[in-house]
């Protein structure tokens, strides 16, 4: 009779475990998955990263699929192709989407992180130096936008350089190996670049020495017709990073937001952390404010213009920022 009773014991646990596994199996297969492209650095990565950790996009019914990429335009290419769902941008791949490549459904911050950086060894000290000098940028992105901006501030332009194009990885190698006598480059590689360099390396321009030409914004975006026809799940996407976005700007988690990116990116978590103060990071009470204030869409007209003739200036922002989104959302 005791061998009965332990062998029905030991049956039951055995249906008990399976039972168990099979619902988690059927938990997580429930949720829906979305690719998500980023770019390997805090700003980038920050809130959607603290939204995962703290379990945001599960209680929507998510999974995120992270992809990295090396920039913003190259993001865009792989959404209109069909493996990238959602993606983030910084500011110089914003020109696609007022061109009507791709919507904005959230605005993520103002940043500070892109520079240029000088080498004093080769003569850099100041943007007029950059006259005649050998000059890494990656075009497309941030980093082409704020040469430029430094090129006119100097009365200079492209002409006045040797202009070497190329990844941010490769800007950071060709500058400390002294092959770059300058460059312009974006957070973390500025700091990276800055901390393998030393007291060689200077930087002569950051975005607040533009900002009475322009705003280097950062956004979520995600294809026209995929908003379309996936409204509800792009709101609760978006639900989960107002909730990524609020826990990250509190100080006492700011570190451990790091400590997160840096495990992603395989990256020191030091370096990750130097970032958090080059930007001003929105919460969703900010956002929804900077709607009803019309702050927001100022930005953004404001960074049109300042694209020229890149983009057409009388396209509406509505037409490629999806407010109702971020409104809708935040309720």
């Amino acid at each position: 009779m005791k061998k009965v009773i332990v062998a029905l014991l030991v049956a039951m646990i055995v249906l008990s475990g399976a039972f168990a596994q099979g619902q988690s199996e059927t938990s997580e297969t429930s949720l829906k998955t979305l690719n998500v492209a980023y770019m390997p650095n805090y700003a980038s990565l920050c809130s959607v990263m603290a939204a995962i950790e703290t379990g945001a996009f599960e209680e929507q019914g998510l999974k995120v699929n992270l992809v990295e990429f090396a920039d913003g335009p190259t993001i865009i290419a792989a959404m209109e192709s069909g493996s990238i769902d959602i993606g983030y941008i910084g500011h110089g791949a914003h020109k696609l989407c007022i061109n009507g490549r791709a919507s904005i459904f959230l605005f993520s911050h103002l940043g500070n992180g892109d520079a240029i950086v000088g080498l004093k060894s080769h003569g850099v000290e100041s943007l007029a130096d950059l006259r005649g000098k050998k000059v890494g940028y990656s075009s497309g992105t941030s980093s082409e936008n704020i040469l430029l901006l430094a090129l006119k501030r100097a009365g200079l332009t492209m002409n006045d350089i040797t202009a070497f194009e190329m990844d941010a990885s490769s800007l950071t190698s060709a500058m400390t190996s002294g092959s770059l006598d300058a460059c312009a480059t974006w957070s973390p590689s500025t700091e990276t670049m800055c901390s393998q360099i030393g007291d060689d390396a200077v930087v002569i321009a950051r975005n607040d020495t533009f900002a009475d030409e322009t705003v280097n914004v950062a956004s979520w975006i995600v294809m026209p017709k995929w908003a379309e026809e996936n409204h509800d799940t792009l709101v609760k996407f978006t639900k989960a990073l107002y909730k990524g976005e609020d826990y990250r700007a509190k100080d006492e988690n700011k570190r451990q937001v790091a400590e997160w990116v840096a495990k992603q990116v395989a990256g020191d978590v030091e370096i990750q952390y130097q970032t958090v103060n080059g930007a001003k990071w929105y919460t969703k009470q900010m956002t929804v404010d900077g709607i009803k204030d019309g702050s927001i869409k100022s930005l953004y007209e404001v960074q049109k213009i300042a694209f020229g003739d890149a983009v057409n200036p009388s396209t509406p922002v509505e037409n490629y920022v999806l407010f109702d989104v971020m409104l809708e959302a935040a309720n």
